[in-house]
């Protein structure tokens, strides 16, 4: 073993093309100079692209005390060994609703519609997002509601035309009185 460290077989040097470097790059090296968002546009089928994603939502715990804030976890990955474009309506990846008010809101803001958007994945590649509802409803501009005591179920769905019953997630929580 001493003889491989006393000679020059460890040598490295970022000059000489045929030296090992020390640097290394998260990156794969086959995958550098390919453009990933055309290759997946034009090589793999929607179907694909959209049963690559998973979607998961989770709370820290399942119950909470009336008028506390409920943080939820949406992880999006892409399962596949390839990088994955996906194409949205607008600039947001995915939507959420809690029993069925989009983002806990009972008031139509009437938004305008924004341009279409592509958001990549990497092979591998995780998308972690944390969001908070406040337990309440939105009934109009100024004007909020409380949530009711009980069960709420906190959904998540990926915000493509469509949705696949697979790339959409719910996770239930418990408001009570508080103690």
């Amino acid at each position: 073993m001493r003889r491989i460290y006393e000679s020059d077989a460890l040598h490295r040097d970022d000059e000489d093309a045929f030296t090992p470097s020390r640097r290394r790059s998260t990156e794969p090296q086959s995958m550098r100079w390919i453009d990933s968002t055309a290759w997946s546009r034009r090589l793999v089928p929607t179907w694909l692209r959209y049963r690559a994603i998973s979607v998961n939502v989770t709370t820290p715990q399942t119950e909470y005390p009336a008028g506390a804030t409920i943080p939820f976890d949406v992880t999006l990955k892409n399962g596949a060994p390839f990088p994955v474009t996906l194409r949205t309506p607008t600039s947001r990846l995915w939507r959420w609703d809690v029993d069925g008010v989009v983002d806990a809101s009972k008031w139509d803001e009437g938004r305008p519609r924004e341009e279409p958007y592509e958001w990549q994945f990497g092979r591998g590649e995780r998308k972690r997002f944390r969001r908070h509802w406040q337990a309440m409803f939105r009934v109009s501009e100024r004007k909020w509601e409380p949530a009711d005591v009980g069960d709420h179920t906190i959904g998540v769905a990926l915000n493509v035309p469509d949705v696949p019953e697979r790339l959409e997630d719910v996770v239930t929580v418990t408001i009570v009185e508080p103690r």
